[in-house]
């Protein structure tokens, strides 16, 4: 059976104060005061997956 690929589009999301990356695949970065620094973990995450 062949394996499906799946784009992974991230979001960054305010919460209060903080922001946190969310992507379609279900993934969740960590809570963050910085929105440069979810950014990063969205990119971190759509290059690993």
């Amino acid at each position: 059976m062949a394996q499906q690929q799946h784009e992974h589009t991230t979001t960054v999301v305010e919460q209060g104060r903080f922001c946190l990356a969310r992507c379609t695949c279900g993934w969740r970065g960590p809570a963050r005061r910085a929105r440069s620094k979810a950014r990063s973990d969205a990119e971190d995450h759509t290059s690993t997956a």
